[in-house]
């Protein structure tokens, strides 16, 4: 009997091994695109009017450079459990942008084809993001 509980515990071991990480975070697919986006939302926000500098378009824009930037930072710590707190501190970034993107447009501030291009954007990384995490947490 005691036996069987050692292979048990060594099989979890196993199980917990941590995924095999990219060496660079700048390699990971999903770091690339959300700084893709991170660009078209600094190109998109720059026409904005002047009293949304700190208001709108800084909010946008933060929460687009804190995208790319959890990735990096999740990637660059130690543990699984880790990367998982970072990439879903990723994702509620990007549920920010996406709210804050539907906002600007109905303000008028977004141009139609604009909005659609980062909403698909948003949507596209949010799949990327939910894919990882589940990977992560097998």
């Amino acid at each position: 009997m005691k036996q069987q509980a050692g292979a048990s515990r060594a099989s979890q071991r196993v199980s917990e091994k941590p995924v095999a990480r990219t060496r660079y975070f700048r390699d990971l697919l999903v770091w690339q695109k959300s700084m893709q986006l991170a660009h078209a939302v600094y190109r998109n926000t720059s026409g904005f009017p002047r009293s949304e500098v700190f208001g709108l378009a800084g909010q946008m824009r933060r929460a687009a450079v804190s995208v790319p930037s959890n990735i990096a930072e999740g990637h660059g710590r130690l543990s699984d459990r880790s990367m998982r707190v970072f990439l879903a501190q990723a994702r509620g970034s990007l549920f920010e942008l996406e709210t804050q993107t539907e906002l600007a447009s109905g303000l008028g501030y977004l141009k139609p084809e604009a909005e659609k291009e980062l909403l698909e954007s948003c949507r596209e990384i949010g799949r990327m993001l939910n894919g990882l995490l589940a990977v992560l947490e097998s």
